[in-house]
């Protein structure tokens, strides 16, 4: 029989750990056919059938579990000799893959990914932007770009930057027309620009709890958007008042685009966080990530 090579290995390891060819596949950065044939030229020349396929599901046979356990830890420490090896070896290279929500990649953009990639010409960073909650393992992504109380128990957090608070804005001339909330009740009588969460439901807005109606308020609207910046925009064409992260409207009101209100409820939203698995060894590109945050953090 032929010598295996390491690849058909993690192949396998992969595709038992996902349960599946498909995302196999995607963690593997290759094709599902190339993930197929792998399995199968393996198997051919072991003489033994390692998965049970169906059209619905893949799962181990019983010569299947026993193959994984034996060569697991070994592929481990053959996958981690060579990721040390390549630590060091020069400067970080490869893809980088994120998950992350629209705003969360919005906000992290131009003071951390642009700087990133400057410093290191070598690296790829794919970003995937999506507003369901993803398993960033079981899709393959090294790390996850979300707001903390979003991030699973089991996953190890970097905090970025510093508190960022709600601003609720709207257009001169809206104002001229509706005139100005005075407190966040005075909101039902307004024209409000909602989020929609990814349950498909308009999001309520969040005040400080000084607020008399609570933490929460469900105004009124006549548009429901699922991206900050078309918010903005619509804000920016007088439709109506926004609630938005400060960041975003920054430069906005500075130049008296738009005015900002109802400061004195203006909520604080938990800390931005890049997450990611400890359960496996952390690759260069990602250590070189985390330690451009901290620094940015000290700044």
């Amino acid at each position: 029989m032929q010598k295996d090579s390491l690849t058909e290995f993690e192949v396998v390891l992969a595709v038992a750990r996902r349960q599946g060819f498909r995302l196999a596949a995607v963690e593997l950065e290759m094709s599902t056919s190339a993930v197929s044939n792998a399995v199968a030229g393996l198997e051919a020349r072991l003489g033994v059938r390692l998965f049970h396929r169906t059209t619905r599901s893949v799962s181990l046979t019983e010569a299947g579990r026993d193959f994984v356990a034996r060569i697991g830890p070994a592929v481990a420490q053959i996958q981690e000799a060579v990721a040390t090896a390549g630590d060091r070896s020069g400067a970080p290279a490869g893809t980088l893959r994120i998950n992350s929500s629209l705003g969360a990649a919005l906000m992290v953009f131009r003071p951390i990914l642009a700087e990133f990639l400057r410093r290191y010409p070598d690296m790829t960073v794919d970003v995937v932007t999506e507003g369901r909650l993803v398993d960033i393992v079981a899709e393959g992504f090294d790390a996850g770009l979300r707001l903390s109380p979003n991030v699973p128990r089991d996953m190890i957090r970097v905090a970025i930057g510093r508190p960022v608070r709600m601003a609720v804005v709207g257009s001169p001339g809206y104002f001229e027309r509706h005139g100005t909330p005075e407190t966040p009740s005075a909101l039902a009588h307004h024209a409000c620009i909602r989020a929609r969460l990814p349950s498909g439901l308009p999001s309520p807005w969040a005040f400080a709890p000084s607020a008399k109606h609570g933490e929460t308020i469900d105004v009124p609207g006549p548009l429901v958007l699922d991206s900050p910046l078309l918010m903005l925009e619509a804000a920016r064409e007088g439709v109506g008042l926004a609630q938005i992260a400060d960041w975003y409207v920054a430069d906005d009101v500075a130049n008296g685009r738009l005015r900002r209100v109802l400061d004195e409820w203006a909520a604080p939203l938990p800390e931005l966080c890049l997450y990611y698995s400890g359960h496996r060894h952390v690759p260069v590109g990602l250590r070189a990530l985390i330690d451009l945050i901290r620094e940015m953090n000290r700044r």
